[in-house]
Parts: C-alpha cells; sequence; structure tokens
C-alpha cells in the first residue's frame, strides 16, 4: 500500500476489532464525519465493519454505523487497509497476536489505548505492517453519543514514521488537531488526561460532601457546585490557568485559608494543601509583585 494510494483512493476502510464504547464511538465517527464520498482531502476512511468475541456487540455496532459484522478477525483484515484495535489496555497484546498471524503486510494497525504505546505490537516489522497508537483526548461514556464530540477532541499519535504524517493529517482534518509523542511518555501523557479528566471528579466528590456537612442534599449540592465547577474549567480551557485562577490563595489570603485548614478533616486537608501549593506557583506568575512566602509556610506546616 503506497502513501499516494491511501491518501487518493476514496474507499480505504477501516476496521475495528472490539465493540465497546471506544470501537463504536470510532464507528460513528468515521459513518457521520469521514464518510465514503468523493472528497478524499475531506472524508479519506471509511467502515468496514467489526469483529467481536462478543458476537452481538459487533452486531449491533454494525447495524448502527451500517457496516459488516465479520465472524472472523481474518475476514476483517481482509476487507480493512485499516485494523483499529479498542479493547480493553491488557488484551491488546494478545489481539495483536491473533491479527499477526495473518497477511497484514501493506496495512495500518492501530490501537486507541491512551497509556500503551505502539511497542505492543511486537515483531510488526516483520509483517511488513505499519503500528500506530492514536488516542483521542476526551471521555468516552457513551456508545453511540460520545463521537459527537470527536470533532473538538485533540488526539495524540505516535508510532511507525512511514504514515505518521498521513494519521495525522487525517486527525487534523477532521478532529481537534493531533500532536505526535515518543512512545516513552504514553504513562506521563495519559497521566496528565487522567489528572484533566478523571481526578476532578474527585475534587467534585470532595466539595459535595463538604456541602452535604454544611446541610445541603446530594442533589442540592451537584446543582449548586454546577455552574461553578463548569465556568471555571471553560475559563482555563478559554484563558488558561492563570487568567482563571481566583480565590484566597491567588489573592494571599492567609486569614481564610487559616479557617478553612482549620475545619477541614485529615484527608480534605491534604488534598487542600497539595493544590493549594500547586496553584500558588500559578499565581506567582499571575502576580510576580505579590509576596507569597508567608502563605507558602503555611500550606507546608
Amino acid at each position: 500500500m503506497e502513501e499516494n494510494n491511501i491518501r487518493n483512493n476514496v474507499y480505504k476502510k477501516a476496521g475495528i476489532i472490539g465493540a465497546g464504547k471506544a470501537g463504536c464511538s470510532l464507528g460513528m465517527f468515521i459513518k457521520n464525519k469521514c464518510g465514503d464520498v468523493e472528497l478524499p482531502d475531506k472524508k479519506m476512511l471509511g467502515l468496514s465493519g467489526y469483529y467481536s468475541l462478543h458476537k452481538t456487540s459487533a452486531e449491533e455496532a454494525a447495524e448502527r454505523t451500517g457496516s459488516i459484522c465479520y465472524a472472523s478477525i481474518e475476514e476483517l483484515l481482509m476487507a480493512s487497509d485499516v485494523c483499529v484495535i479498542t479493547v480493553p489496555d491488557g488484551q491488546i497484546g494478545s489481539v495483536w497476536n491473533e491479527v499477526r498471524k495473518y497477511d497484514i503486510k501493506g496495512k495500518l494497525i492501530i490501537h486507541m489505548s491512551g497509556s500503551v504505546s505502539a511497542a505492543v505490537f511486537e515483531g510488526i516489522e516483520d509483517t511488513g505492517a505499519y503500528g500506530y497508537s492514536l488516542h483521542p483526548m476526551y471521555a468516552i461514556s457513551s456508545k453511540y453519543e460520545s463521537y459527537q464530540g470527536f470533532s473538538n477532541a485533540f488526539f495524540t499519535l505516535e508510532g511507525n514514521e512511514k504514515y505518521k504524517v498521513y494519521i495525522k493529517t487525517f486527525a487534523d482534518e477532521v478532529a481537534g488537531g493531533c500532536v505526535c509523542i515518543d512512545g516513552s511518555n504514553k504513562a506521563l501523557y495519559h497521566g496528565a488526561s487522567v489528572f484533566a479528566s478523571n481526578l476532578v471528579v474527585g475534587l467534585f466528590e470532595t466539595a459535595s460532601e463538604l456541602l452535604v456537612k454544611c446541610g445541603f442534599n446530594k442533589e442540592q449540592a451537584v446543582k449548586a457546585l454546577g455552574p461553578l465547577f463548569t465556568g471555571n474549567a471553560l475559563k482555563i480551557a478559554e484563558l488558561g490557568t492563570e487568567a482563571a485562577l481566583t480565590g484566597p490563595v491567588e489573592r494571599n489570603d492567609i486569614a481564610t485559608v487559616e479557617k478553612h485548614l482549620a475545619v477541614l478533616d485529615d484527608d480534605e486537608k491534604q488534598i487542600y494543601t497539595s493544590l493549594s501549593e500547586k496553584i500558588l506557583r500559578v499565581a506567582e506568575r499571575k502576580n510576580p509583585d505579590r509576596d507569597y512566602s508567608e502563605l507558602e509556610k503555611l500550606l507546608k506546616k
């Protein structure tokens, strides 16, 4: 499969192994945003279909995307130029060991894990195929709805150099953009995504628990915190951390911070001080003429 052909043939097909949230979302995205039309510069990829050990899941995904449910990995590979593996991280290696048994010369083999690199495709050079990891920086919570967010999602890519420009160009055109990273940084990259996506759930839960202690019920706490949470998140995304930062640490309000520390339990206090020390660095950049040394001492007690 020469590079000019993969770019110019309208009907390059992606087959998906795995019909969970990631696989279904990708298929829906390909169907709705990258479908088979005679505009290869805008719609470069089509969907051949699905294979899954859970046949009913693959059948449902194929029906939803207007594609085919294949009876075997071999059939999917025969019908596909690109094979995307969307199984759980711990199963990628074993699925690859099945894929590599067949003639995959010239094909692109891609997985969508955030923490696993393309090195999981051990021995791929001997097969004549090309291995990549392509990960959306986006929380996939629904099989058939989350794909709508892919258009604005950033992707990260790493793997073989040969088709890296093609894949990056694809992501740049149909999604929010793409950054190429080194495979050795996959765990660090995924950790960053967890901080921004998963761990904020823990912060929100902590804030909710504190409001419940104040007399709110759980529903009221979530409703009350929602606008505060989403408003600040949007401001961070639009303007950056320095512009978004407000509150007692930014103001160097030692008295208020002392009051907070006095009413928090040990676990809450640990979260509060750790994150306050982090945003103190942001505050120092925002207000370089302000002396935060006393506040820093308080947080380190």
